[in-house]
């Protein structure tokens, strides 16, 4: 498989080494400035240098224009910036273009596995009603949004399965939480690479589930699975599909990907 790398940065090396390692080769690297000319009809297909698909991990105020113009390019695209959500413009690029799109805020495979069980957690002890849930996230101090784009998909599932929960309180909680709300606290500081708690907290006992990502490789294999199963399809999806796939098709991640 032959790949777009958009976004020069850390992830972006994570990536190339997973890849790598699953006999993909990179056929361009973009940085934002090349970026900006992705719209250019003339200019992508040079820019792209005949890319199967394309990762993009670039900054929030960037990636939804890259996302659309990588479609209208009919390169499939694997998105994993945080801090930004899609218009109804990504949704007709979609329905427009001959690719697809997977588009997460965290494509670890660890994580997926963790949000599950906090799905089923929370749902439990939102039936017995003995506990109230928070969530905490610690990231490195440069991390661009607070909360991160995980936390915030945590709490939505939380709000789903926990009828009580009527909405989420973000950032120091000055004058306490209200009983229909969900307390989600940042914390931002040296290199940590990223870890999410989730507790439920009540009068007989504390639980909490805590996912720590040892650095970016667990990001990056997510995002060259994704990219791996994308290729062929259409419509826009989340690491859910792709992961399903993966448990449901009996393939381990640790598999190689088809070298083309």
């Amino acid at each position: 498989m032959r790949y777009a790398l958009v976004g020069c940065g850390r992830m972006g090396d994570a990536i190339d080494a997973v890849a790598a390692r699953r006999g993909h080769v990179r056929a361009a690297a973009i940085d934002r400035t090349a970026a900006a000319r992705l719209g250019d009809t003339g200019a992508a297909g040079d820019l792209l240098a005949g890319a199967e698909v394309a990762f993009e991990f670039t900054i929030p105020s960037a990636a939804e224009a890259n996302l659309i113009a990588l479609l209208r390019a009919s390169v499939p695209v694997v998105c994993g910036t945080t801090g930004w959500s899609p218009s109804p413009e990504v949704a007709r690029a979609i329905a427009e273009s001959t690719a697809g799109a997977v588009v997460a805020p965290n494509f670890s495979p660890g994580m997926w596995v963790f949000s599950r069980l906090v799905r089923r957690a929370g749902a439990d002890l939102a039936r017995l009603g003995l506990h109230r849930p928070w969530i905490l996230e610690m990231h490195h101090a440069s991390k661009q949004d607070a909360p991160s784009g995980t936390a915030r998909a945590l709490a939505a599932t939380l709000l789903e399965v926990d009828p009580r929960l009527r909405r989420v309180v973000e950032g120091n909680a000055a004058g306490g939480i209200p009983e229909d709300s969900l307390h989600v606290a940042s914390l931002r500081a040296g290199r940590e690479p990223g870890t999410h708690t989730v507790g439920f907290d009540g009068a007989l006992d504390r639980i909490t589930l805590t996912h720590r990502a040892a650095g970016r490789e667990g990001f990056a294999l997510g995002a060259v699975l994704a990219a791996e199963w994308i290729v062929g399809r259409r419509g826009l999806h989340g690491v859910g599909s792709v992961m399903e796939a993966l448990v449901g098709g009996g393939a381990g991640a640790t598999e190689r990907g088809d070298g083309s």
